[in-house]
């Protein structure tokens, strides 16, 4: 059995800081905390408000890395955005000028803001850990990862992604309003929260070490053809245009490992394909325009595949 005692340190370490300023987001701290395991990009959505931004903040404080925040607006460029080449009078020749991008973990607020043209820098970033200035292709910091947020309801002054973009997310996280109780212990800890007493407790050794045990967490082939039944499922269902790609197939596959891994096991079970599912699949799937007009969303698609593609016994 593979020691999970990198990941269980982490997890810990990480819940106990973010917890002194975010309550009630339990769950969309553990997708998150899975992608970084995963090497995986997130995506949050949800209305103003909802501290998606307060979250990914607190996440990066956590960790003992880089952190920069992009604040996405129509006029941003992509050399804002990855860095250029300026010129510099008292050598005569040209240098290097670094965007924020070059950081291990990187904020990407309200990135529907953006222009189609400075979205598309952030492809080679996230899909190759690299990006191409002129003539020059530098590395990215090692680990790297994107953490982005977007509102879902508003649309003047918004580019929404493409597909294409869409697809370099590892999962994609809806934050929604929290309840009474959560939202009163919000007003009560205020004064706290606004301190910000969160301190980085996890090195970028720690996090290596701690992605380096997922590879060793089993996944059965029983488990295997349970994620191809269910990404071929998404392209059989009768509301949906194109389902999930080999990549979505992929990304069930590595969610569902760190899933297991963040439990205490080193085996992968059903509950995990169908909990990484949920935040893996639906932001891959284009519906037909009758299934959007009828109201159907993805995440209605993913739980019924979910329920039509009969799980592995153990």
């Amino acid at each position: 059995m593979a020691s999970l005692e990198p990941v269980k340190r982490l997890a810990d370490a990480v819940k106990r800081e973010v917890s002194k300023v975010v309550y009630g987001l339990d769950e969309p701290l553990k997708i998150i905390l899975a992608s970084l395991l995963a090497d995986g990009h997130v995506l949050l959505e949800g209305v103003p408000g909802v501290a998606k931004t307060t979250l990914a903040k607190a996440f990066a404080s956590s960790l003992s890395l880089t952190f920069k925040r992009i604040q996405f607006t129509p006029d941003l460029l992509p050399s804002d955005v990855i860095g250029t080449m300026i010129f510099d009078v008292k050598t005569g020749e040209f240098r290097l000028r670094q965007g924020p991008i070059f950081a291990n973990i990187v904020l990407a607020d309200e990135i529907n803001r953006a222009s189609p043209r400075t979205q598309s820098a952030l492809l080679e970033a996230m899909q190759e850990k690299q990006v191409t200035i002129e003539d020059r292709t530098l590395k990215l910091p090692e680990p790297f990862m994107v953490i982005a947020t977007q509102n879902p309801i508003e649309f003047e002054g918004t580019f929404p992604l493409p597909e294409a973009q869409l697809d370099r997310f590892l999962v994609k996280i809806n934050v929604y309003h929290p309840s009474r109780e959560v939202l009163k212990k919000v007003l009560k800890e205020l004064r706290v929260i606004r301190q910000w007493p969160v301190q980085p407790v996890a090195t970028r050794e720690d996090i290596l070490a701690a992605r380096e045990v997922l590879w060793h967490v089993r996944v059965d082939d029983s488990i295997l053809d349970y994620i191809l039944d269910i990404v071929e499922a998404t392209h059989k269902h009768p509301h949906v245009r194109l389902g999930g790609s080999p990549r979505a197939a992929i990304a069930l596959q590595q969610v569902a490992r760190a899933l297991a891994a963040l439990d205490g096991r080193d085996y992968v079970i059903p509950d995990d394909v169908k909990t990484a599912a949920r935040y893996v699949l639906p932001h891959r799937i284009i519906l037909k325009p009758e299934a959007e007009v009828e109201g159907v969303t993805p995440e209605r698609v993913v739980d019924e595949v979910l329920r039509s593609v009969r799980a592995p016994v153990p």
